[in-house]
């Protein structure tokens, strides 16, 4: 069966399809609002089965946990993340780390960065809101879910920017790492506890971002 763009978009942000195939002039509203984001990420902290792997980033603690369902397995702090803060809204160059919800979709074990497991930003949520937003066009949003059902993985270069994931610090300084939020947007863990992350973790492990 086709899958168009509206159910895509249900499937990728967990809404029952039915929403979205109640008929061609049936009145529904659209789920999706502009502090969708928020309101993801409010309540992605629970687990979804008592033993799902997941990892919990916390804006606020400057911390990362790794948990089983509800019991947490690691936590790392201080970390870092983008010089510029958390938000929910990133746009390429902003130095800000995306909020929101994401799946590890990929592993660097030759990065500059020590290692490097990168997430599936921009998420079909963080298009849809850059829409809302103004801050794509109908022209990129439609571009953007056409490459992402060709691709399977969102484009990278777009307003949005790209290249967001979780690594080690590689040949940064410590102290610095230590003291002060210094990436570009991704979420930094020392060397040491990045190796004890991809450990735990794999290809499909839910992110939370909060």
């Amino acid at each position: 069966m086709a899958v168009n763009r509206r159910q895509f978009l249900a499937y990728a942000l967990g809404f029952p399809v039915s929403v979205y195939m109640s008929g061609a002039n049936a009145n529904v509203p659209d789920p999706v609002e502009p502090d969708l984001i928020e309101t993801m990420v409010s309540r992605a902290h629970v687990p979804r089965h008592s033993n799902e792997v997941w990892v919990l980033v916390d804006d606020k603690e400057a911390s990362l946990s790794i948990y089983r369902g509800n019991v947490r397995l690691e936590r790392f702090a201080p970390i870092s993340l983008g010089r510029s803060g958390a938000k929910s809204q990133r746009l390429r160059g902003s130095n800000v780390t995306p909020l929101g919800e994401f799946r590890i979709n990929r592993f660097n074990y030759e990065s500059q960065w020590h290692i490097f497991a990168g997430v599936d930003y921009p998420t079909p949520a963080h298009a849809r809101m850059a829409l809302k937003n103004g801050v794509y066009s109908q022209q990129d949003y439609d571009d953007y879910f056409a490459y992402y059902r060709r691709y399977g993985t969102p484009p990278q270069d777009t307003v949005l920017g790209g290249a967001i994931g979780l690594h080690g610090l590689g040949k940064a300084d410590p102290d610095v790492h230590a003291k002060f939020h210094w990436t570009q947007g991704c979420v930094a863990l020392t060397n040491e506890q990045i190796e004890r992350m991809v450990k735990l973790v794999d290809v499909g492990t839910r992110v939370v971002i909060r």
